[in-house]
């Protein structure tokens, strides 16, 4: 699919990954809609790219819903989804205190990250089928982000890694079900990338991080993921796949 002049839609593109793939895809001709629940940040964004803003919490139908009706209004409707939006957990199945994790933290990592990715995409398809079919029969791409914390999670990341590996797993069967109606769908799973929650840790531990990957040893830049992000819009033959973006990067247990 040639990205030029079709409506792409970004969860969480107000800052960090999300943002990096809104500005990349106004490059190249997109009409974006930045979705995310921090809707100052998103406008900001969108002022930046020409695009709009819409405030989405992707584990509410109504407000993804009203996102969409809000984007189709101004763009006319999206072909491209990129889901980017998520949250992040570390915590250990039993604390220091000898107490098990709350059954809460796990469900609210798996609601965001997994099922709201799931609500978005469902969403989405919904209004991507109604579109005609473009020249080669395709009438839509969405991708997910995954993170290399689901294939080699660390200590404390059960809940981001099953939230991570139920976006993996669901990659495959989601590409073979909507295969019908031209709607093709990719997972990145990216490693250590430079984004603005990165950028809290300490400039050791960033270092330490980043001396960890093998090459390229530094951590991942935000533009890279957009790159590939893109690149998956406008590569036809890429479907069902699940893409690491790491250096060659395996996570210790810690």
């Amino acid at each position: 699919m040639n990205i030029q002049g079709h409506a792409a839609l970004v969860t969480g593109g107000a800052s960090g990954l999300g943002e990096a793939t809104a500005r990349e895809l106004a490059r190249l001709g997109a009409k974006v809609a930045v979705l995310d629940v921090n809707v100052a940040l998103a406008e900001k964004v969108a002022a930046d790219i020409g695009g709009v803003a819409c405030t989405c919490d992707i584990t509410s139908t109504d407000s993804v819903v009203a996102a969409l009706a809000r984007a189709a209004a101004t763009h006319g409707p999206a072909r491209i989804l990129m889901n980017i939006a998520g949250i992040g957990s570390a915590k250990r199945v039993v604390g220091k205190d000898g107490q098990a994790a709350p059954l809460e933290d796990f469900a609210k990592v798996i609601n965001v990250n997994l099922i709201g990715s799931y609500n978005m995409s469902r969403l989405f398809a919904a209004e991507c089928v109604k579109l005609d079919p473009l020249e080669d029969g395709e009438r839509g791409v969405m991708m997910f982000t995954a993170s290399v914390a689901a294939f080699d999670g660390q200590v404390g990341q059960q809940a981001y890694s099953a939230s991570k590996g139920g976006l993996v797993g669901m990659t495959l069967p989601m590409a073979r079900d909507l295969a019908q109606h031209g709607i093709r769908v990719c997972t990145i799973a990216p490693g250590l990338f430079a984004t603005p929650l990165m950028k809290q840790l300490p400039e050791p531990v960033q270092q330490s991080l980043a001396a960890s990957i093998p090459f390229p040893p530094r951590l991942g830049k935000p533009e890279e993921f957009a790159q590939l992000a893109c690149h998956i819009v406008t590569n036809s033959h890429l479907n069902g796949e699940v893409i690491r973006l790491d250096g060659a990067l395996r996570m210790a247990p810690r």
